[in-house]
């Protein structure tokens, strides 16, 4: 059974007119050619028109008839105060559709989307790719100059179909190339990660509210910011220029002159007037790193400026205005230093509405691979020289970086400084095995000056050497650590065995308990006067 071919349109104002001279189907009508196509027939056409327009509307339909007396015309009345007002004419589209008793067993609907004001044939093509209207799109054009067909042509495009797949995979693209802009081009392997930065893009690109970006000192927030505000940059999102500052670097009277200005004569040494960078980044983006680093007056004056687009330069009474889009980073817990009174709460909510945390490098070990390369291209396009690692070199480093007890404390800085310092000393352009043991022993001693005296890995390195500590799992490390720090703190094996094993050995008909320590420590090649 065949479905009837329903049309929902416009009336054409302008091009439905007939010709003034001549023969009045002499000239293309788009709605009067739709029903003139040959092999296009429409059992009903449901023609919106406007009441002002009840002369034109009549004439097209008694020309439709005359043509195609099959076809069955309703006319839909209307009368738009502005048919250029996108929600008023969104409004009475989704009006109809929600009116319009829909048969889509029985009729197949075309919406045609050549007629009317460009407003109403976005709106149309909106509802139709929202399945508020089942159709698929018609669209009519003229013929071409040489042409003398008045029926011009006509093609239906179907939104379900590949021609819209190849559309919508052209945005799938674009969203792909924003993805990879964020992550620096880095190929990165990550699953969370990689979901992290979709969503970070999603965001960046469909709201201008505060963004919070936390995570360790070295995880990229500085150059993730930076990369959200090219990219809205270049999709014209954003006009002003990015502001950076790093809150942990302006304390007391400074931070207010610094963050909001000040007037000339504000304070002693105030001799000129000073703009500030919350006015200094208006119409662009605000990247306020280590927030919480920020003094109690300097959060107040903040909420006020992210709220109200306003606020008082030091010693003036008139309002500065500036409309800036605020990026915030913050290696802390903000909810922590709110509970410990050292953060605004109000504050912490009002740029907490989308909150990113980033990984340290540590949870991404799997995208330690790729940054490596990274590093690599970024300092052949510094230094116009190229270098890679030989094969046996790469590989040590590669176990280095991935093995559970390498701490990358500073993150992607020490990966980046690492690679840095080797491809800078190599000879050649050659990464070789002796430079990456250079570089590992530089490493641990730098994250080793770093650890505080009682931590797993201080208290371990007094009996084992850096490679015997990278075999162990943390669970060993922390479990053998505890076991050298109480066998330290003991006058003999026996001593420490009782403390150790005090729960346990209650239970055995025999308490053994350093024979049971002897066993445990030589289980990592360790004797009682190893121990210091």
């Amino acid at each position: 059974m065949n479905k009837s071919r329903v049309v929902i349109g416009f009336l054409g104002t302008q091009l439905d007119q007939p010709a003034k001279r001549g023969d009045r189907w002499s000239g293309w009508r788009p709605s009067v050619a739709v029903c003139q196509q040959p092999d296009l027939i429409i059992d009903r056409f449901e023609l919106l028109c406007d009441r002002r327009h009840e002369k034109l509307a009549e004439s097209v339909v008694a020309d439709i008839r005359s043509i195609s007396p099959e076809t069955e015309v309703r006319l839909h009345w209307n009368q738009l105060r502005d048919p250029w007002d996108f929600e008023e004419v969104y409004a009475l589209l989704h009006q109809f559709t929600r009116d319009y008793s829909f048969n889509s067993d029985n009729e197949e609907y075309l919406a045609h989307i050549t007629t009317g004001t460009h407003v109403a044939q976005i709106c149309l093509f909106l509802l139709t790719e929202s399945r508020h209207l089942p159709a698929a799109l018609l669209q009519t054009s003229p013929p071409n100059r040489s042409g003398k067909d008045p029926r011009g042509v006509y093609s239906v495009i179907d939104l379900d179909l590949s021609r819209y797949d190849q559309l919508a995979s052209r945005f799938q693209a674009e969203h792909q190339e924003g993805l990879s802009f964020l992550k620096s081009g880095i190929e990165t392997r990550n699953k969370a990660f990689n979901q992290l930065i979709e969503r970070i893009e999603q965001v960046s690109l469909a709201t201008r509210a505060p963004i919070l970006l936390s995570g360790p000192t070295g995880a990229g927030k500085s150059q993730l910011a930076q990369r959200i505000f090219a990219l809205k940059r270049h999709r014209q999102q954003v006009a002003g220029p990015l502001v950076e500052v790093n809150c942990a670097t302006i304390r007391g009277e400074q931070a207010m002159s610094t963050l909001f200005g000040h007037v000339k004569g504000a304070f002693t040494g105030a001799a000129a007037a000073r703009a500030g960078l919350l006015k200094s980044a208006d119409q662009g983006m605000l990247f306020l790193d280590e927030i919480g680093e920020l003094g109690a007056d300097e959060q107040a004056m903040l909420l006020r400026a992210i709220e109200e687009k306003t606020f008082l330069a030091v010693g003036s009474d008139e309002a500065t205005s500036s409309d800036f889009q605020l990026i915030a980073g913050t290696n802390r817990d903000l909810h922590q230093e709110v509970g410990k009174g050292n953060f605004r709460e109000d504050l912490l909510a009002r740029i907490n509405l989308w909150s990113f945390a980033l990984p340290g490098l540590t949870q991404r070990r799997d995208d330690i691979d790729p940054n490596i390369e990274f590093e690599l291209q970024k300092f052949t396009t510094t230094h116009g020289r190229k270098v890679t690692f030989n094969k046996e070199a790469r590989k040590k480093f590669i176990e280095f970086a991935h093995n559970p007890s390498t701490l990358w404390k500073a993150n992607f800085r020490d990966l980046n400084a690492a690679i840095t310092r080797m491809a800078t000393l190599s000879p050649g352009g050659r990464i070789t095995t002796d430079m990456v043991d250079e570089e590992i022993s530089r490493l641990r001693a730098s994250w080793r000056g770093s650890e505080k005296p009682d931590s797993h890995a201080a208290t371990l390195r007094t009996v084992l050497n850096e490679n015997q500590i990278a075999q162990l799992d943390r669970f060993d490390q922390a479990a053998l650590a505890e076991v050298i720090k109480v066998c330290s703190q003991s006058p003999s094996l026996s001593a420490a065995g009782r403390e150790l094993f005090q729960v346990s050995r209650q239970s055995k008909h025999k308490a053994n308990d350093a024979d049971r320590l002897r066993k445990y420590l030589a289980k990592f090649g360790i004797q009682w006067s190893d121990i210091p």
